[in-house]
């Protein structure tokens, strides 16, 4: 059932992508056919990340834009902090952080990223209710924080430590 639904979501997908002039090629992909469907995939709403959640399901149908699928999940930082599974939005933000990276175009693009991967955890977050509720958008707006303000090409480990220093502070602030 799931996987009939996650194909249907594909096949969807891939018709409106061909819809709007993003025709999957059998042939080079030109630069701004990759942007466009980098675009596509990072934006901060539902539609973007189903969008990008159906590619990276199958990333085979993708192999002519030759885009960079590794991540290393939420870098330094838990994956699924107090439990809260932030997986599947730190994997689309690794998506959209190297790609654009590989594409010369990080920097215009980084606020976008960085808003959809708030907008992803916010999302994760809204199943929950109550301090749960709290307690995960808390940490979410942490890591959004922390992306915003050293993801870049370069962080130095005092300031991945002044971002954790600060993170405690505010759980500590929200849970008393």
């Amino acid at each position: 059932m799931v996987r009939r639904s996650i194909s249907a979501l594909s096949a969807a997908f891939l018709s409106l992508f061909a819809v709007l002039g993003f025709a999957l090629p059998a042939h080079a992909v030109t630069p701004e056919q990759k942007l466009a469907a980098l675009s596509a995939f990072s934006q901060p709403n539902s539609t973007s990340f189903n969008a990008w959640h159906a590619a990276w399901q199958n990333q085979a149908a993708w192999a002519d834009y030759n885009f960079d699928w590794s991540t290393d999940l939420c870098s330094s930082s838990p994956d699924q902090p107090l439990g809260f599974d932030f997986r599947m939005p730190c994997r689309r933000h690794d998506f959209g952080y190297r790609n654009y990276k590989a594409m010369n175009a990080f920097p215009a693009n980084k606020a976008r990223i960085d808003d959809a991967f708030y907008f992803d955890m916010r999302e994760v977050c809204a199943r929950y209710s109550g301090l749960p509720r709290s307690t995960c958008n808390g940490l979410a707006w942490t890591y959004y924080q922390a992306v915003k303000n050293l993801g870049s090409l370069q962080v130095t480990d005092e300031q991945i430590q002044q971002v954790k220093l600060e993170a405690e502070l505010n759980y500590q602030n929200e849970a008393a």
